[in-house]
Parts: C-alpha cells; structure tokens; sequence
C-alpha cells in the first residue's frame, strides 16, 4: 500500500526515486496525484461547509421536530386521559340528572295526587254543604208552602162557611164563627 506521505512527496515532485508500479499505475490508469490531492482537499471543504451549514441546521431541526411530536403525542395522551375523565364525569351528572329528574317527576305526581285528593275533599265538602242547604231551603220552602196551603185553606173554609152559613146566621155569628176560625189558623 502506498502510504499518504509518499502520495504527497511524489504529486510535488520531491521524491528523488519513485517506485516505478506506482507510476505506472498512475500512468496507466490517468490518475493524476495533484489533481486527486486537490479534489480531496476540494471534497474536505464542502464536506465541512455542508456539515457546517446545512446538515447541523437540518439535524437541528428534526431533533427540534422529534421534540415537537412527543411533546404533541404527550399532548395527545394527556387529552386522551382527560377526554376519559370528562366522559366519565358527563356519565356521572347525566346518571344524577336523571336520578334528579326521576324525583321531580315523583315529587310532581305525588303533589298533583295530594291536590286532586284536597280538590275532591273540598269538592264534596261544598256538595255536602250545598245539599245541606238545598235541604234547608226546601224545608223552609216546605213550611211557608204549608202556611200558605192553611192560610188558603182557611179562607176557602171561611168563606165556604160563609156562603152555607150566610143563609141562616146573623152577622155577630159569623164574625164570633170567623175570629175562632182565624185564631185555629194563626195558633197552627
């Protein structure tokens, strides 16, 4: 192998004996050693101004993305573990609103059911009271159609009596026959 030092003499010139493979190899195949030394050299340079600006800024930027996105996959397991807990406690005030709603409901039955039974108490209260009172008129309406049936009755007797007794008796008879007639009536 040929050693770097020796490739270096030989491209300037300073090597007093070469050996002659390498030469004929460098002859043979075109190879020119200042123009490989240059191109290496040329190679080394943009192999350095790449890495310097371009693939250190690149690198940077994936780590800073690889960041990004487990931050953001953190985010998203995070937000996951939340949406659950939320989940969870929307079940929770869903199952104690229902659980809330059904006592209402029972609590409105249960008051319609005590209004309809104090609506009906005091609806047979007023029927009671008004049959009550219906009675009263009607045995007040009773009693004055009876003092005005006697009342009547009395009458047509008097004056019945009068006509059959109108005949025969003397005037101090009928008026002695009509005030006993009007005290038995007034007196019932």
């Amino acid at each position: 192998m040929l050693s770097p030092l020796l490739v270096l003499a030989e491209a300037t010139g300073h090597v007093a004996e070469a050996p002659s493979a390498i030469t004929k190899i460098t002859q043979d195949f075109g190879v020119s050693v200042p123009l490989i030394l240059a191109q290496i050299l040329s190679f080394s340079i943009v192999a350095f101004v790449l890495w310097k600006f371009a693939f250190k800024p690149v690198l940077a930027t994936l780590d800073e993305r690889q960041q990004k996105i487990e931050s953001g996959l953190n985010y998203a397991e995070e937000m996951q573990a939340k949406l659950a807990a939320a989940q969870q406690e929307s079940a929770g005030i869903i199952k104690q609103s229902q659980t809330e709603a059904t006592r209402i409901i029972d609590d409105a039955r249960k008051s319609a059911k005590d209004f309809l039974d104090k609506q009906t108490q005091e609806a047979s209260a007023k029927a009671s009271d008004m049959l009550v009172k219906a009675q009263q008129s009607i045995e007040l309406e009773h009693k004055k159609m009876l003092a005005d049936a006697r009342t009547e009755i009395a009458r047509l007797v008097v004056i019945t009596t009068e006509r059959v007794l109108a005949k025969k008796l003397t005037d101090a008879d009928r008026s002695a026959y009509n005030d006993a007639a009007s005290r038995e009536l007034t007196s019932v």
